[in-house]
């Protein structure tokens, strides 16, 4: 999954969301076949899209990308890569992810799906996402967000909307062996079952299944 000249293509921020992506695929025994650009950030992602449209041989395309602070804008920034490709997103972006069907006999018109991070609705990341498969009651968890809550804030190196990253990665430390998010999920440590991840892997299938329609 990271042969970038696949026809069948996703983009992605950084290496963390690829093993997400990959870890998921494998518990869910997803049959997907798709490389794995890793842009190394939001600006570089942004600036492939278009590029990567007018590429020869695409036959799916999707863009997996963090809301942050602004989904409304994160949005209107994707739209806008491609405004001069044979690409037309809709004005709304769907809660289950938007995926907008290709065109054989079009040139350079390959299926093309967005995911926003973490549930295209809300704020957030994809720290944001993970934490929505943590399994239910975990003894763990609070006593996670607890030990950050308890931080002094002189004493913090995170921004206060990075708390709940922090909380995250404080619960994966407390492994038996501790392990990056998506080793937990492929250890079985994170739901892969979750609607959160089903909601992801229901939009991946969209996208780069055999059929890809909604």
């Amino acid at each position: 999954m990271s042969n970038e000249r696949a026809a069948n293509l996703l983009l992605v921020e950084g290496e963390d969301d690829k093993h997400v992506v990959r870890h998921l695929c494998r518990r869910l025994a997803l049959d997907l076949k798709f490389g794995c650009f890793v842009a190394g950030g939001k600006d570089a992602l942004l600036d492939a899209i278009r590029v990567t449209v007018k590429q020869h041989g695409r036959q799916a395309i999707g863009v997996l990308l963090d809301a942050d602070d602004d989904i409304a804008g994160r949005w209107q920034a994707v739209r806008d890569r491609l405004r001069d490709t044979t690409i037309t997103l809709p004005s709304p972006l769907r809660p289950d992810g938007v995926v907008v069907r290709g065109d054989p006999s079009i040139h350079l018109k390959p299926r093309f799906g967005v995911w926003l991070m973490p549930d295209n609705q809300h704020a957030g990341e994809l720290e944001d996402f993970v934490i929505q498969l943590l399994p239910d009651d975990d003894p763990v968890w609070p006593l996670a967000e607890r030990f950050v809550d308890d931080i002094p804030q002189e004493q913090r190196k995170f921004r206060r909307q990075k708390a709940r990253r922090a909380k995250l990665y404080a619960w994966l430390a407390t492994r038996r062996e501790p392990m990056k998010m998506g080793a937990a999920i492929g250890a079985g440590s994170l739901g892969s079952a979750r609607p959160a991840a089903k909601a992801l892997a229901d939009w991946l299938t969209a996208l780069f299944g055999p059929i890809g329609t909604r």
